[in-house]
C-alpha cells in the first residue's frame, strides 16, 4: 500500500509466525526450518515419493505433506526422527536466553 507516495512496509523480526500474532511461533518456526531441511536433503537425493515413504517408513500423503510445505502437521520431535533417518546428527543446546532474542531457535549446519 502507498501513503504519501511511498511504500509503507513493517520491518520483520525474523520469525513470519511472530509477525502474524500466533501463539506458538516459536514451534512453528522451528518445525518449518526442520521440515525444509529434510524437504531440502530429500530433494537432492531426486528420490520419488514412494522411496521416501520406505525411507521415512509414512505413507504417501504425509511424504506429500512434507514435500509441499506443511510442516506443522509434524511435530519437531518426528521432524528430528526423519533428520536422523537421512543420517543427520541433530544436536539440541540449552543455553541462557538474552533479552530479545527467541525461545528456540533452529541453526542450520
Amino acid at each position: 500500500m502507498k501513503k504519501n507516495g511511498k511504500i509503507e512496509f513493517e520491518k520483520s523480526s525474523g520469525n513470519v509466525f511472530a509477525d502474524m500474532g500466533l501463539d506458538d511461533a516459536d514451534e512453528l518456526l522451528t518445525r518449518a526450518k526442520l521440515g525444509h531441511s529434510v524437504r531440502m536433503i530429500l530433494e537432492k537425493k531426486k528420490l520419488k515419493q514412494r522411496e521416501i515413504g520406505k525411507l521415512l517408513d509414512i505413507k504417501q500423503p504425509e511424504v506429500s505433506n512434507l514435500m509441499n510445505g506443511r510442516y506443522t502437521l509434524f511435530t519437531s520431535e518426528r521432524l528430528f526422527g526423519f533428520l536422523n533417518k537421512l543420517d543427520r546428527k541433530v544436536t539440541v543446546q540449552v543455553s541462557r536466553r538474552r533479552k530479545n532474542e527467541p525461545l528456540q531457535e533452529v541453526v542450520l549446519a
